[in-house]
């Protein structure tokens, strides 16, 4: 029997699923009235509906379902800015008598716990216009005033201990209570007598039974197929169909940490901004373009302009005569847009006059002239770059009514799109199912989409607006943006790209413009505009306003801002021509540690102490500031309660995983197997992961491709495990090309199928890696020591390269660097430049004879100009253009065991390092100090073998301390910290035995 406890939880559950039902077959005014009575659900988008409305009396009237104006302090508040705003409106309506009746009838209750306040609010009936009071001289039009309210209502409710657990609804999947009716039917059916097999349900009152048949034959047959049915089958047919709609996620609870609201630093940049950008791999290095065209690069953590360059043309003699002849009237010029390029080696310059320029950029203050194009005639308005078929492209627009597109590398023109009737505010390239495509938005009130080709636009649709119009898409590609000023209103929106038209407002925006307003994206969570002199902003699956913020005033009315690449950081341009960064959590923690770098190299005597030489120490953005580590001891987890972590079985059983990666989306990982057989680990998307991403917490799915055929290679050597396995995924996780010691495949990461097979051994491919410049180009390690960089579009092998002693074991591109990086397993590492006909520079790792015979692997650090080389004996910090060892940590005597392997975190500020004895290291990659050591008790299970020990490590994409490693036994372990320490240990000392070592190139060389 169940206590009167679960038969409480029982009826809540049944209430909830008749609110599912009701909002279902859309009878709204029954379910807010249940929601209401029952007590169980604050609806909140209701709730700000009729606030946005203006229906306070059906407000109050479902508030008083949840909480009285005397149930606490926080009650009293939102009833008290409830009615004040009813106030407020009578009075800007000019209705007197309504106001007094308010102030009379339900503001005077308040008069006993604030009696100044009450008095405060009368004397407003005194004035003609109650703006003319200094409080409330910036109250806006009556919709922005309300957007405004719900953001405090929202804070209010959210604090509120009345409505605890209250504010977001179950995830019990879509139709929940109608599945339940059909289970029951056919567990009803199962039970008949006579079950038919069409049976037939006239009603819901009586238990379910069918009808005598007519003859015994049916009889049976009808038995015979029924025997092994399923409660999931919808035997009610079209009666009571089960919508056959995809599980939705419960959207993740806001955090206010998560918005960009605290003021880090101002910056003077001298003169007022019209453009800013970050760079998308550097986050604290932002380029700004302003008024009078120059250009400004900062170092946001510092508040060091590293370049200031004014405005010049290159070669007036290479432009066209309409742009001298112009030129020469009025030189007056300003910057429209600046933008980096793609990965961050080059940026562009848009300006109000004909020009764009391009620079190169290699790192601190060096930025060089690359291109000067006479791209328009009058404003070019914008510019983008593209990869578009193996090259790099520059888009641009402007007042002559077209859209052109550049080679990025010599500036030859390909492509003229024409068909706007006016001037081309704003383009957007995107892709999708390997289609390329444009997006352009004219003062014409047309958005059109373009193929890259001389044939027209391909659709048109009419635009939100006709004048300045700017586009985004989320993060992940997924959800694009307008955002824009006409001449009596301003609009945010999230477009419907398949039907062409506004799938939501967002409502906040102050009706009046004031100059044009500007927009960003956040990851893929937040929008944030600058409007009313604040910045404003949204949840995306939300329209009302989530929160604001006037970054302690002094701003423009409509002020330029710029998110980085992980939305941590937002830059905001001042009224006296400053910028503002506006930091959460964890952009005060990436400028915290990157200051502390540069302040740590600023001493040339410390870096001589600490290196052995007086040589440059790496880019300040590797290192992470000593001083958040406490370096008193080394945390040590010996116990599987001291973490997190989940162990995945091997589905074969007998099977060694040989290589381990997680997604690009962080949602599922990749192994390979010994016997050449793919495996992917999918984590669903539920009440208790609602991001779908991996973790610790929940166990994932073994997918089965949909032709339940597995992606599997070609295994030569009837000894699996002597094969050399190794596997590569595209950036966006569609491809992954793989080899077990027999042909390469390249397979389709959705389907499985296998699109084709090359490069029949011998030799054996031992190491591959994409480009991610061009996902065509495959960079192949051999047995027989070369590198073929190879096209798989084409079917050709490009170049072969020659110059390592022994096999390929490690390959990384830089596109910052414009390098290719390979190991061997001679310790051999060798930088290649692709821009140079492939010249070499190489080193050998300083290590003993005796251990040269042992697989070297390499990894790019985020910055791309530094990379981590790994060896069973040491691991290693190189800066990549002129192999200089940084920094490096080796065992301390030969008996230690060996290192495994090892990897960076997503962010490139910890290591993780693997051991022969299964103990497992965590660094500080700035210096690399042990952090964390994690012995195999905390991980393995008692009764595994003693043997057994990771082989591979890999990082999550996107969670900085989540670890994945496979064993030598075939099980996978997920490592994570507990969650309420959120990061791994503190700082160590130098260990005397176990795995412990010793730091710094210094102490290697003795």
């Amino acid at each position: 029997m169940s206590s009167p406890s679960q038969k409480a939880l029982l009826s809540r559950d049944i209430v909830y699923l008749v609110l599912q039902y009701l909002e279902e077959e859309n009878f709204k005014e029954t379910m807010h009235q249940l929601e209401q009575e029952s007590g169980l659900y604050f609806n909140m988008k209701y709730f700000e509906e009729e606030v946005m409305n203006g229906n306070w009396n059906e407000v109050e009237k479902y508030l008083y379902g949840f909480t009285k104006v005397d149930d606490n302090g926080h009650s009293m508040k939102i009833f008290f800015e409830i009615r004040k705003q009813k106030f407020l409106e009578a009075l800007d309506k000019l209705d007197r008598a309504k106001a007094v009746e308010i102030l009379r009838k339900e503001l005077m209750v308040f008069a006993s716990s604030d009696a100044d306040l009450i008095k405060d609010i009368t004397l407003l009936l005194t004035l003609d216009n109650f703006r003319e009071n200094v409080q409330f001289s910036k109250y806006g039009d009556t919709e922005s005033v309300r957007a405004s309210l719900l953001v405090e209502l929202r804070k209010l409710l959210e604090g509120n201990p009345q409505f605890h657990g209250k504010l977001q609804f179950p995830c019990p999947g879509s139709s929940r209570l109608r599945t339940l009716i059909n289970q029951s039917l056919n567990w009803q059916h199962q039970c008949c007598k006579n079950p038919q097999t069409h049976p037939e349900v006239k009603t819901l009152f009586v238990n379910h039974s069918c009808e005598q048949p007519n003859g015994a034959n049916l009889l049976l047959q009808a038995n015979s197929s029924l025997l092994n049915s399923i409660p999931e089958i919808n035997l009610l047919g079209n009666m009571l169909p089960v919508p056959n709609l995809p599980q939705s996620c419960p959207e993740a609870k806001y955090n206010p940490k998560d918005i960009t609201k605290t003021v880090a630093m101002t910056l003077d940049q001298g003169f007022a901004i019209n453009s800013m950008d970050f760079h998308p791999i550097q986050q604290t290095l932002l380029l700004v373009g302003t008024n009078i065209a120059d250009i400004g690069l900062w170092e946001v953590a510092t508040n060091d302009r590293l370049v200031l360059r004014n405005f010049k043309v290159w070669d007036l003699k290479k432009c066209g005569k309409t742009f001298q002849k112009s030129w020469a009237k009025n030189s007056k010029i300003w910057i429209n847009r600046v933008i980096w390029s793609l990965d961050g080696p080059m940026f562009g310059v848009a300006y109000s006059s004909h020009i764009v320029q391009i620079y190169t950029y290699h790192g601190g203050n060096d930025i060089r002239e690359h291109l000067e194009i006479d791209a328009h005639v009058g404003h070019v308005h914008d510019i983008v770059f593209a990869n578009l078929e193996k090259r790099l492209c520059l888009i641009t627009c402007g007042d002559d009514e077209t859209i052109k597109v550049w080679d990025a590398t010599t500036g030859t023109r390909l492509f003229i799109l024409r068909g706007h009737v006016g001037p081309v505010y704003s383009i957007c390239p995107h892709y999708k199912e390997d289609i390329q495509f444009l997006y352009s938005i004219g003062c014409d009130g047309k958005v059109k989409t373009w193929l890259y080709d001389d044939q027209g636009s391909r659709k048109d649709y009419d635009a939100p607006g006709r004048w300045n119009t700017n586009m985004a898409y989320s993060a992940d590609g997924t959800r694009f943006f307008f955002c824009g000023t006409s001449k009596n209103e301003k609009f945010l929106m999230e477009w419907n790209e398949s039907e062409g038209s506004v799938k939501r407002t967002y409502r906040g925006l102050k009706k009046c413009p004031l100059g044009i307003v500007k927009f960003d994206t956040s990851r893929n969570r937040f929008l944030a505009a600058g409007d009313d002199y604040l910045i404003k902003f949204w949840d995306m699956n939300n329209v009302n306003l989530l929160d604001i913020s006037d970054a302690g005033g002094g701003l423009p009315a409509s002020p330029m801002i710029r998110f980085n690449k992980e939305g941590s950081l937002l830059a905001v341009s001042t009224h006296g021509n400053g910028i503002k960064i506006l930091a959460n959590g964890d952009g005060l923690v990436l400028l915290h540690t990157v200051k502390a770098c540069f302040d740590g190299l600023r001493n040339p005597s410390e870096a001589v102490a600490k290196n052995g030489d007086n040589r440059s120490i790496v880019d300040a953005r590797q290192r992470i500031a000593d001083d958040l580590m406490d370096k008193s001891k080394m945390r040590e987890i010996s116990e599987p309660a001291q973490c997190r972590s989940l162990r995945i079985m091997d589905y074969l059983q007998s099977t060694k995983i040989c290589r381990l990666m997680y997604l690009n989306s962080g949602a599922a990982l990749l192994a390979l197997g010994s016997n050449g057989i793919h495996l992917l680990w999918k984590w669903p998307c539920n009440e208790h992961n609602p991001h779908g991403k991996a973790t610790a917490s929940v166990s994932p799915q073994l997918w089965v491709p949909p032709t339940g055929i597995f992606m599997i290679n070609d295994v030569v050597d009837s000894n699996v495990e002597r094969g050399v396995h190794c596997c590569a995924l595209t950036k966006y996780d569609s491809y992954v090309v793989s080899a077990s010691g027999g042909n390469i495949s390249l397979f389709n990461m959705t389907t499985s199928e296998t699109i084709k097979k090359f490069m029949h051994p011998p030799p054996a491919a031992t190491f591959l890696a994409f480009n991610p410049q061009d996902h065509n180009v495959i960079a192949i390690g051999m047995e027989d020591s070369t590198i073929l960089i190879y096209n798989a579009e084409t079917h050709e092998v490009k170049r072969k390269i020659t110059g390592h002693l022994n096999k390929i074991t490690g390959l990384a591109f830089s596109n910052v660097l414009n390098v290719l990086i390979s190991s061997g397993a001679d310790a051999q590492i060798c930088v290649w430049s692709t821009t140079r006909k492939w010249k070499k520079k190489n080193i050998f790792l300083p290590i003993k004879p005796l251990s040269t015979n042992s697989d070297t692997s390499v990894q790019l650090h985020i910055d791309q100009i530094h990379f981590l080389a790994v060896h069973k004996t040491r691991i290693a910090i190189y800066e990549a253009n002129e192999l200089k060892c940084v920094n490096q940590w080796e065992l301390p005597h030969e008996s230690a065991a060996p290192i495994t392997h090892a990897t960076f975190s997503c962010d490139s500020l910890l290591i993780c390092a693997t051991f022969m004895d299964a103990t497992v290291f965590i660094f500080n990659s700035s210096n690399l100090e042990v952090t964390c050591r994690i012995l195999p008790a905390a991980y393995l299970p008692s009764n595994v073998n003693g043997n057994v020990h990771p082989v591979v490590v890999t990082a999550h994409p996107s969670v900085s301390n989540q670890f994945a490693f496979c064993l030598t036994n075939g099980g996978i372990i997920v490592l994570e910290p507990l969650e309420s320490e959120g990061k791994w240990g503190a700082a160590a000392p130098l260990l005397e035995n176990g795995s412990g070592g010793a730091s710094s190139c210094d102490r290697a060389k003795k």
